[in-house]
Formats: structure tokens, sequence, C-alpha cells
């Protein structure tokens, strides 16, 4: 079993979710995010339910790209990590053009930049040891480019899906595994303002759903799998008028 897990941007949405689960699942638990506070929250909560458990928290910005490095070695050497999930991310966006370049760089630096140097500290404490299991939470949006408002953001979640499979094809056969993990849509804070979302599911059933394709170390997985599974090879493929209707 992979013991000990890292879960960046644990302190609310899927990632706290993703932290209640493993917990019960008995893995002791290092969280960061940016708002201690809720980690503080959090970790109490953890470990009056679970009292054997360590719970180890950060305060973390994955802009800042050294703290990344600092703090990943600090917590390996408290707590040999075993897995660590890259999730800290943004749903910023404006469609482009529109004078919102602010909000769409935010997005591309925290969800791709910041994902980059997170897979660099990971892979380095993984490197060292020849082991370990690197998890990438990417979108079901990365399948296609998407319109307006998600334009920015589906194309980070494609750049990290890409990054995933190029470290996947070099670590190929090797003790260090990789895992795209492409959730649908989820209930968080995330997307807690938007109407109409087809599909959604609640956010302790959808984040069960990534945790088991975690577990297993799937290499990619589409999540929940229904509908999410035969709905990723229809996007795949679906010619752009087809597309538009269905989105």
């Amino acid at each position: 079993m992979r013991r000990n897990i890292l879960i960046t941007g644990a302190s609310s949405g899927l990632g706290a979710e993703m932290a209640r689960q493993f917990a019960a699942k008995g893995h002791d638990l290092a969280l960061t995010a940016r708002r201690i506070e809720r980690l503080e929250t959090l970790r109490a909560e953890l470990t009056e339910r679970y009292p054997q458990l360590n719970v180890v928290i950060h305060s973390l910005d994955v802009n800042d790209h050294d703290r990344v490095f600092e703090v990943f070695r600090a917590i390996d050497a408290e707590l040999p990590l075993d897995r660590i999930v890259v999730n800290a991310g943004l749903g910023k966006g404006a469609p482009l053009g529109t004078g919102r370049f602010e909000a769409n760089r935010e997005t591309a630096l925290t969800n791709f930049v910041g994902a980059l140097a997170q897979a660099e500290a990971a892979l380095e404490l993984f490197r060292a040891r020849n082991a370990g299991h690197l998890v990438l939470i990417a979108s079901i949006s990365a399948l296609r480019g998407m319109p307006k408002t998600v334009t920015t953001y589906a194309a980070t979640k494609a750049g990290l899906a890409a990054l995933g499979e190029g470290l996947r094809l070099e670590l190929l056969g090797k003790p260090i595994k990789v895992s795209t993990i492409y959730p649908g849509y989820i209930r968080s804070e995330m997307n807690d303002r938007v109407k109409h979302t087809p599909f959604i599911v609640d956010t302790e059933p959808g984040v069960r759903a990534m945790v088991a394709a975690i577990e297993a170390e799937k290499s990619k997985a589409y999540v929940p799998a229904r509908p999410w599974w035969p709905l990723a090879q229809v996007l795949r493929v679906a010619p752009l008028p087809l597309l538009k209707r269905m989105i």
C-alpha cells in the first residue's frame, strides 16, 4: 500500500474530500494549501476521527515555485512520501480578447506552471528512491478545446494531461507510476455557482470514484466512469458543430 500521501490544494473541495477518504483507508497524509486555517480545521477533524493517523499540514502557494520544492522536501523528510496528488488549481477565466487577461493568466500559471513545479518536486523525490506514484488531476475538459470562460482552463488541463503522458512514456516499465485523472462534473467550491451543469454528481461519490482510480494506479481514468468513459470516447472525435451542441 502507498502509505503516505501528499495532496496539494487540500483546504476545500475535491482535495479536502480526497483527504477524508484516504484517511478512512488508513493513509497518513500531508496536506498543503494557501489557507492554513482551513487545513488546521481539516487536520483536527481527521485526527479526531482517526487518532492513529499522522496528518501533516503546510501552507503552500504553488505559484511560489521555490517554496514548492522546499515544502515537498520538508514533508518527505518528516513523512516519506509514497504518493503525491497534484490537485491545486483555479477555475477562473474569461473569453479571450474581452479584457480579462489577468484571470486567464492566473489560471494558466496555477494550473500548468504550478503543476509543473509540483511534478518536478515530486519526481525529484521519487527518482532518488526509484519508487513512487505521481497523480495529476486533470479534467474531462482536457479532451477538447472548450469555448468562452473555459478556454484557458481546458488548455491548462490538456497541457497537464500531455505532461502525464510524457512521463508515463519515459517511466514505462519502471517502479515510478504516473496517473492522470479526468474528473467529470463533481460539485465543489470551484463550480458551486454554475447552474445547469449536465451529469454533475455530489462531492462524496465523485471523489470516491477518483480515489478508487488512484488506489488502482490506473494510467488514465475518466471519473465517475458512467457517464464519462463513454462520453470521453465521443468527445475525442466529435466534429466541432456536434461538439458545440454537446457542451
